[in-house]
């Protein structure tokens, strides 16, 4: 039986390994070179602008988490469920391993340290030392943390104490000494390259602190803890920072050379500081240890939370008997003694600092959209205005850039990458996110701002309802209206369910859902509506003549030819409904034909109904899509007299010529009944367009069976009847 996971309060779990990651070893090591390069009034500039960035974006996590129950994954379950799985993935993989990097790093770090005790009586200091040693180290703090992350935790309370004793120890060692005025004056000397080259290398000091968000899962109460850990570990920080340019800047036991040289950081602290190295170097080590800490603790628990959402293999999200994540565990363990071989690791650190901070630019857009788009579940205790996290977000962009714009590049390259890659996946999330809440607002807007131009005919699209039974047996139609409608109209396929049980309700998203998925593998983009009727005839009448939105009703309604003839008789009953509610409609029929047709289009033009205007556009329109790219165009009538050959045929070569489109044009001059010769003439056409009329009302069953007669030898057949655009034809293709 597996154990309850130990779950741990503010102190222990959020602010204290928030804390010992941002006081690191770049405080130790960089800020007298800050104070000695920009003089004391600009440090306090860099202290206060970095940290505002990181505060901001202290803040706007905390509203993401007071809003929501935080789980395993910290920044990464915050992010996921704010602008959806696919973004979650391509901040989260990049993050889970910028955690097992850091590993190593910090062990790499803390081996280097510890060569100061390295004696010369020893001799020479073989060249793999340090590698061995860093691998050691990552071996021992895997152990600790794969058995308990509470031992892991409560070593760092010591850890802090000694930190807290440096700091102690350097306040008390300046102000027991001899003081000066601190000096303002700005030299660059050992940074040439000016302010912001100083800046970027400082700021790594500030950052740190999702340190203890990265322990959301194994928090009793995330919603209180992240943020009163996260923002009282910033503004401790913040006050110590601001403190120790004064101490450093205020004492007359170190030179300018001293504060200038990059080299001599620690040494510095150890000068001045009460005790010396005593207090100063166990603090070091600590506060590199402890970084590694965070990250061994914070790492696994990434992989388990992208395990748990299927963006990684589902073992690393089991727990074991202690309740903690031991093989995503020894897994990042394992990865980080790899990375030890590498060796030199400055130049991936640089990428590791740039992902990082698009972690960052992730959070505080996730919080300002969240409050931009204000969607009725966000209500975070804690609020921040949309402008606030917006700033935050555009600072951290900034830093990506003064650190390295070519990492910065390829980090923003990684990332899209994972992106597309999951997108390509269709990974289907169980939760909502803002993302959905954006698209509604732009389509609010967009829907506002087209309902208050004016009506044109010429503005014309293709809005097509098709109804069918089953998409997938009837996914040649939808292929067929998908290519009508692509980038050019609106496609919605609604399927209707009889309402004879109960139970018939509960298949609507399971119906729904399994069209999606139909679409989806075949690449096609359309809405997808499941409804439940009383009556299937006057269900789709009735969801046929109210269906669409605002300016984007549909205008035409299409249906694959019904198999029977009481289904043609019902169809042909239902366009006499559609057509005195202004619908357009579409009647498609396929044979079963084995022969290849030819790539031709033909149009069966009567001059009556105005329904070759339409055909005309359609045709046009099926001509754009890929797949009828190389199709030509024909337009075919029937006369029966030869005077009427010349003037039918120089009418619409006219319309032709309007319109601009390239078509071949063929009077036939037959007596036979039309739909002979039809089928004589169109029976290796790939699509056969043919006008419909309202039938009179009595004689539907007749008309029926002579469409059926008419296609019943054709390849696909499309029976078109207009509504009432025909005027506006020639205009709408001449805007292609």
């Amino acid at each position: 039986m597996t154990a309850k996971a130990k779950k741990f309060g503010t102190f222990l779990g959020v602010f204290t390994p928030s804390v010992l990651t941002i006081l690191g070893l770049i405080m130790y090591l960089r800020f007298g070179w800050v104070v000695g390069n920009v003089g004391f009034g600009w440090t306090m500039v860099i202290v206060l602008l970095a940290s505002s960035i990181t505060f901001i974006t202290g803040l706007s996590a905390s509203a993401i988490a007071t809003n929501m129950l935080v789980g395993v994954g910290g920044e990464y379950y915050m992010i996921s469920r704010s602008l959806g799985l696919e973004l979650g993935g391509a901040i989260g993989i990049p993050l889970y391993f910028c955690r097992t990097l850091s590993v190593t790093f910090y062990c790499f770090g803390l081996a280097e340290t510890l060569t100061i005790f390295w004696s010369p009586e020893w001799g020479e200091m073989p060249a793999y030392t340090i590698q061995l040693v860093a691998a050691v180290i990552i071996v021992l703090i895997t152990l600790l943390s794969g058995k308990s992350a509470e031992l892991v935790l409560k070593a760092q309370i010591p850890i802090l104490v000694l930190v807290g004793l440096s700091l102690v120890a350097l306040f008390f060692g300046v102000f027991s000494g001899p003081l000066q005025a601190p000096s303002f004056e700005s030299s660059y000397e050992s940074a040439p390259e000016g302010f912001w080259y100083v800046f970027a290398v400082f700021f790594p000091a500030v950052t740190g602190f999702t340190a203890g968000i990265g322990m959301s899962g194994d928090l009793k109460d995330p919603k209180k803890s992240i943020p009163i850990g996260t923002i009282g570990a910033v503004l401790t920080c913040l006050l110590i920072y601001l403190l120790i340019p004064v101490a450093l800047g205020s004492t007359n036991q170190l030179s300018q050379e001293n504060l200038l040289d990059p080299y001599q950081g620690i040494e510095n602290w150890i000068t001045v500081a009460f005790l010396g190295s005593i207090l100063i170097l166990p603090a070091v080590l600590g506060a590199i240890l402890s970084s590694a800490f965070g990250s061994i603790l914070g790492g696994p628990r990434v992989l388990q939370a992208l395990s748990t959402d299927g963006l990684a293999p589902k073992q690393f999200s089991k727990l074991s008997k202690s309740g903690q994540p031991t093989l995503a565990t020894w897994v990042t363990g394992a990865i980080a003694l790899v990375a030890v071989s590498l060796g030199e690791l400055n130049t991936v650190a640089r990428l590791v600092s740039v992902l990082f901070l698009t972690l960052y630019v992730a959070i505080n857009l996730s919080a300002a959209l969240e409050v931009l788009v204000g969607e009725p579940h966000f209500r975070p205790k804690i609020k921040v205005p949309w402008y606030v996290s917006i700033l935050g977000a555009l600072g951290a962009i900034f830093v990506m850039f003064l650190v390295s714009p070519i990492a910065c590049l390829i980090a923003i390259i990684i990332e899209i990458g994972i992106y597309v890659l999951l997108r390509k996946r269709s990974l289907e999330q169980q939760w909502g996110d803002v993302t959905s809440g954006v698209w509604l607002n732009i389509a609010k807007r967009a829907l506002l701002n087209h309902s208050k131009r004016k009506r044109d005919p010429r503005n014309w699209r293709p809005q097509i309802l098709l109804f069918t039974r089953d998409v997938a047996e009837r996914i040649e139609t939808v292929k067929l209206m998908a290519a009508l409608c692509q980038n050019k109209g609106i496609l919605t396929i609604s399927t209707l369910i009889p309402i004879r049980e109960q139970h018939e309700f509960e298949q609507v998203e399971e119906k729904r859902s399994f069209m999606v998925d139909v679409l989806s593998r075949h690449g096609i983009e359309a809405f997808c509506e499941v409804s439940v009727v009383a009556d299937l005839q006057a269900g789709a009448i009735d969801i046929a003549k109210g269906h669409g939105l605002a300016g984007l009703k549909s205008n035409t309604v299409a249906q694959g030819f019904s198999e029977t003839e009481e289904g043609r008789v019902h169809q042909l009953e239902s366009l006499i409904a559609l057509a005195l509610a202004g619908k357009s409609m579409m009647l498609i029929q396929h044979a079963d034909r084995s022969d290849l047709p030819k790539k031709q289009v033909t149009i069966w033009w009567r001059g009556k109904e105005k329904n070759g205007d339409l055909m005309l556009l359609l045709a046009y329109l099926l001509q754009l899509d890929q797949d009828y790219s190389g199709h030509e165009i024909e337009i075919a009538s029937v006369v029966r007299e030869n005077e009427e050959t010349h003037e039918l045929e120089s009418f619409i070569r006219h319309q032709l010529d309007q319109a601009r489109i390239k078509a071949k044009v063929r009077i036939i001059l037959s007596n036979q009944p039309v739909a002979e010769v039809i089928e004589a003439e169109s029976n290796q056409s790939d699509v056969v367009f043919i006008g419909m009329a309202v039938p009179t009302e009595g004689y539907e069953r007749e008309t029926a069976s002579w469409m059926n007669k008419m296609s019943s030898s054709l390849h696909t057949t499309i029976f078109v009847y207009n509504a009432g655009i025909g005027d506006a034809v020639p205009e709408l293709l001449n805007q292609r």
